[in-house]
């Protein structure tokens, strides 16, 4: 006996995509309200002006890399090309690594030229900067967890599922975050 699949069921969005993107929905508007503080907060006295390090424009070639790396592995794990499949999914989680990194880089360089962020003596500005890119690190981070997750599944002999959801799921938010840091970066270096 055939069963059909009504339309219904299958436009149906999965749980775990819809859990996302209702999470990716508190994130825009948590992120809105601290860039919205910031503008506020900037039209007052004793406000710190500074430029970003350019390893920040380093750091946002890299991000944009591993989307693109990102997006070819889940269509490589798709097409169950698995070989391919694992080659990207490497170099993505280098690359968010490496994303990491250069963040690190670059605040450490904003401390080391007086722009202080956290503690006694900070700016406001540097106090902003802080609390809004340090949450943004802490989704990167997330973000990157949850690919070494996907990559060592990948190089897995006992983990053999072909499931696409959690490849897509991984990438959305991949991609959030790199929209997310592109935005970020954009708004910082156009109020400094």
């Amino acid at each position: 006996m055939m069963t059909t699949v009504s339309s219904n069921q299958r436009s149906r969005i999965h749980p775990h995509k819809f859990t996302l993107w209702v999470a990716m929905g508190s994130i825009v508007m948590m992120f809105a309200g601290l860039t919205s503080a910031y503008i506020v907060r900037s039209n007052q006295v004793n406000w710190l002006e500074f430029s970003l390090p350019v390893i920040f424009w380093y750091s946002t070639a890299v991000i944009i890399l591993s989307s693109i790396t990102m997006h070819l592995s889940v269509k490589a794990f798709k097409a169950r090309e698995m070989q391919r499949y694992r080659r990207l999914i490497t170099i993505t989680a280098i690359l968010g690594v490496t994303f990491g990194v250069l963040q690190f880089i670059g605040f450490q360089y904003l401390g080391n030229h007086g722009v202080q962020l956290i503690g006694q003596g900070s700016n406001p500005a540097a106090s902003f900067l802080a609390i809004i890119t340090g949450l943004h690190v802490l989704h990167v981070l997330g973000g990157v967890v949850a690919i070494l997750v996907i990559f060592f599944r990948a190089f897995s002999a006992r983990f053999k599922s072909y499931d696409t959801v959690p490849v897509e799921v991984v990438s959305t938010y991949w991609h959030f975050v790199d929209i997310l840091w592109i935005y970020l970066f954009v708004f910082f270096s156009l109020t400094h």
